[in-house]
């Protein structure tokens, strides 16, 4: 079993379509949001202390549990195709299990 961790550049819309998608292709095991585990601190001296941090497209990351390198592909490309009808950039992280 393969763990693919995808880091999507988008609105929560575009992140739940993703979403959607890899739960409807099949051997897919688990699909996760992980929450950024990294607390994000404003230094009080820095120039955007303060500012909002929502400007922009949001940071959405997922965990995607596949059986096999076959599957893992399956997701690269759907994901791809619907990235780009999305106008969202998506980046992966590949483990082996």
């Amino acid at each position: 079993m393969a763990l693919l961790r995808l880091r999507i550049t988008g609105s929560e819309d575009d992140a739940r379509a993703i979403t959607d998608l890899l739960q409807s292709i099949e051997g897919i095991e688990h699909v996760e949001e992980t929450d950024d585990l990294m607390p994000h601190m404003d230094d009080d001296d820095s120039s955007s202390a303060g500012l909002s941090d929502d400007i922009g497209p949001g940071i959405h990351e997922l965990e995607v549990e596949v059986g096999n390198a076959y599957t893992a592909q399956r997701v690269r490309d759907a994901v791809q195709e619907l990235a780009l009808e999305l106008d969202v950039f998506v980046e992966y992280e590949h483990d082996e299990g």
